[in-house]
């Protein structure tokens, strides 16, 4: 059986990939902030496995999973949860940027690190949901932004180190996305937010799913999602 661990799995993206593995009979090893939040999780896929570890703590995420039983086996990786905060460079406090680089950068690396074993056995795939702002960078955005610039560079070397031992790699890169994020977004930008205006998180799992589904033959590197309206 196909198994795939997954982060940021309890709303938007994330929440939609999910339910689409879950729905095919994948198995999901589903990762979470706190046992509250895991209970939720197995209650909603029925079968699921979870794990708990804070994102936004990476230092403990050995730790934590150390204590926990890990499957034997992976055949994806898919990072996607994340946290934003907005403001500008001068009234950003060191508090803002640990818990964006933390959460969307250090946590991902660690939890890579952690699993590669695994996912060398299976030759199996890693995928780091990242954003438009990890290719360029707006007012307001500079913390968010270095993350997830970080996370293309983590991406990047991961590829080149791991091509040797057959794990693919793969950074999506979806535009706005409706979802309790881009709400979020929203009003700290002062604005109305419409998600009709976004794309649906379903177009983005179509997308990301198609990458993990692909042949073990080729590999998408980098795939750009954008709103088609």
């Amino acid at each position: 059986m196909t198994t795939h661990v997954i982060t940021g799995a309890g709303s938007g993206i994330g929440a939609a990939v999910a339910a689409r593995l879950h729905a095919r009979g994948d198995d999901l090893v589903l990762l979470a902030r706190d046992a509250g939040r895991a209970k939720e999780f197995a209650a909603r896929y029925p079968g699921a496995r979870t794990l708990v570890a804070d994102l936004s703590d990476p230092d403990r995420i050995s730790w934590a999973l150390s204590h926990q039983e890990l499957p034997d086996r992976l055949d994806s990786l898919l990072h996607i949860a994340g946290v934003v905060d907005l403001g500008p460079v001068a009234d950003l406090r060191p508090v803002t940027w640990h818990q964006q680089l933390n959460t969307n950068l250090v946590a991902p690396a660690e939890l890579t690190r952690l699993l590669l074993p695994q996912l060398r056995v299976s030759q199996g795939h890693v995928v780091f949901v990242n954003s438009g702002a990890g290719l360029r960078a707006s007012a307001e955005w500079s913390a968010y932004a270095a993350s997830k610039h970080g996370l293309k560079a983590l991406a990047d070397s991961l590829r080149a180190e791991e091509h040797d031992n057959g794990v693919r790699v793969t950074s999506v890169y979806p535009g706005r996305t409706a979802s309790p994020m881009q709400a979020k977004v929203h009003s700290q930008e002062g604005k109305e937010y419409d998600p009709a205006r976004w794309i649906d998180p379903e177009s983005v799992a179509t997308a990301l799913i198609t990458a993990i589904d692909l042949p073990k033959d080729a590999e998408i590197n980098d795939l750009t999602v954008r709103p088609g309206r």
